[in-house]
């Protein structure tokens, strides 16, 4: 049997649970049901649109535009700030309810994930009955809808879950690509962004199977490897697998997407700093250090830059981890406006893992890492005993809730 994958997306993630929250707490108006959107300051009308409700999405008001475009479309548009611990806990209630209908979850996001179907094929009729079974449940005893993708190949199952919205079940397996994929405009291909769209009209490619049966070396001379990327997408042709998290971690990381965009390095380094408190969390709680850290960074204009380093001694402590990171930040920050900030680590080892050091490590750094070591140790068990708002740092304070550990 061929491997079957879901894409399960959360629809509207941000602008539902707001909205489910202030249902729960009094309010006589669902934000889903009128045109509202997540992000930015009602008063002030700043930051950029993070989530958007239907009745929102027939003004054409676009996910990441500025606020104060969406209320130039629709100026009766009402707009709720960000709550992102709010975000967190119910992206938990999730996943760990998909975790029980199947192991083999790899998240992908705060509000969406792949489910390998294929250890659990035997227990249901059918993948379609099993995703209406999953999808189901998810509206009744969470409150908020979600679209399932079905596909054997995980680009595909990505792509039907953002077909017709919200709940609601779409297959695309690879036989089906010619029918239901080929006819959609280019710009719907996964990771097909604005400069690629440009280029490909200019080649007087307008469909994504206008794509697919175009030589790639064609493709490949004007937009190099994402070009050939994005035909080997178009032909649903992917290798990738889903790879659940597990004690053989590959990486662990964070990001956010800003409710408005950070326009100086210290606001930015203060989101790093919230990032690496979680980074350095997650890290503790798999007993893992990391021996290379990657920032990457979303511009206004959607381009997206990221940095690397390697690292001579593995880390996991959350103000190492943010010295790299901030480091990192100013070889490749231009100025720009930021809309997204994100710290990857990799080339993990376990903690208790002996590391060679130098005679300069050891007298230089070793006293300092078990100071760091045991001040995170600290701070990770009062959180975990008492929450993850028990404690904060003091930087954070008169701060947004997005610069705050999340």
């Amino acid at each position: 049997m061929s491997s079957v994958i879901f894409h399960i997306d959360v629809n509207s993630a941000y602008l539902s649970w707001s909205a489910i929250e202030n249902l729960k707490n009094g309010s006589d108006v669902d934000l889903r049901l009128i045109p509202s959107i997540i992000g930015g300051d009602m008063s002030k009308r700043h930051g950029v649109v993070l989530a958007k409700s239907l009745p929102a999405k027939a003004y054409g008001i676009q996910t990441g535009e500025p606020v104060i475009n969406a209320f130039r479309k629709c100026p009766s548009l009402v707009t709720e700030r960000p709550n992102h611990a709010l975000y967190s806990k119910r992206s938990n209630e999730l996943m760990q309810y998909l975790r029980s209908v199947c192991p083999d979850i790899e998240q992908v996001s705060i509000d969406e994930c792949y489910m390998d179907f294929s250890p659990i094929a035997a227990n249901y009729s059918s993948p379609e009955a099993a995703a209406a079974e999953i999808k189901n449940y998810i509206r009744d005893h969470f409150g908020f809808t979600v679209n399932v993708g079905i596909s054997d190949k995980k680009v595909l199952a990505k792509m039907a879950s953002d077909f017709k919205k919200p709940d609601l079940v779409h297959t695309l397996y690879s036989h089906e690509i010619r029918e239901k994929m080929w006819p959609l405009p280019v710009s719907s291909l996964y990771m097909c962004g604005k400069s690629s769209v440009d280029t490909f009209r200019r080649l007087e490619i307008l469909t994504i199977g206008d794509l697919a049966q175009t030589d790639p070396r064609i493709i490949n001379l004007h937009l190099k490897s994402h070009g050939q990327l994005l035909w080997n997408y178009a032909n649903g042709l992917d290798d990738s697998v889903v790879e659940p998290e597990s004690t053989d971690l590959k990486g662990i990381g964070n990001s956010i997407t800003l409710s408005a965009d950070a326009l100086t390095a210290a606001d930015c380094k203060k989101v790093l700093l919230s990032l690496s408190d979680t980074v350095a969390g997650r890290l503790r709680s798999h007993e893992q250090s990391a021996g290379m850290i990657s920032t990457e960074i979303k511009y206004n204009t959607f381009q997206s830059v990221s940095h690397q380093t390697t690292l001579s001694t593995p880390v996991c402590t959350a103000s190492l981890i943010y010295e790299t990171a901030c480091t990192l930040f100013d070889e490749i920050w231009d100025g720009t406006p930021v809309r997204l900030l994100g710290i990857r680590t990799s080339k993990l080892s376990s903690k208790d893992e002996p590391v060679q050091l130098s005679l300069f490590d050891y007298e230089e750094k070793k006293p300092k890492n078990e100071k760091l070591e045991k001040l995170d140790e600290a701070l990770f068990s009062i959180r975990k005993k008492y929450g993850e708002g028990s404690i904060v740092r003091g930087s954070f304070l008169n701060s947004p809730d997005e610069y705050k550990k999340h």
